[in-house]
């Protein structure tokens, strides 16, 4: 189980450096959705199914909004891809820095000290993401409700924001 964490946090890693590097949108997309899905397997492997499951919904529906009007935004007609020369030169200094960033923290990671939510379920009498789902909807919902308020307020700036000059989405009738 260990190792399979390790290369999920591997292709985060990946994902987030395909981020960072890509100027495109297009491109840049593709490696967030890479990355939300490897870090809900990696939410998975640590004993949370649930929580993984919500999360990579919502960064789902989340990523679709940006990823639309992001590429509604920058029209590229030859978007540049991961094998063109300055793209390959940041995903070279990011990896670069992810490396060196490793190096100086590489003795203080020990492979024991992970412990899954359900590694002492001899002790619990419930899973580890069911009461985390019970205290989130007891103690979180105004909370839920807030996010919710300010994702619809922040979607309508967005589509009055991309309206521009002409008739777009939100037009007086």
């Amino acid at each position: 189980m260990t190792y399979f964490v390790f290369m999920m946090l591997m292709a985060l890693i990946t994902g987030l450096v395909a981020v960072a590097s890509n100027p495109t949108p297009y491109f840049a997309a593709l490696g967030l959705v890479m990355a939300a899905g490897v870090g809900c397997g990696v939410l998975i492997g640590s004993g949370g199914p649930f929580l993984s499951l919500v999360l990579f919904l919502i960064y789902l529906g989340g990523m679709l909004v940006v990823f639309a009007y992001s590429a509604a935004l920058a029209a590229d007609p030859f978007p540049e891809a991961w094998g063109s020369r300055s793209v390959a030169g940041y995903v070279l200094v990011y990896l670069v820095g992810v490396v060196l960033t490793a190096g100086l923290f590489w003795g203080g990671w020990h492979e024991g000290s992970w412990v899954v939510t359900d590694g002492l379920k001899e002790f619990s009498m419930l899973r580890g993401d069911v009461e985390g789902v019970a205290m989130m909807y007891s103690l979180g919902g105004v909370m839920l409700v807030i996010c919710a308020w300010v994702l619809l307020l922040t979607l309508l700036v967005v589509l009055e924001l991309t309206r521009g000059l002409s008739r777009g989405t939100l037009r007086a009738v």
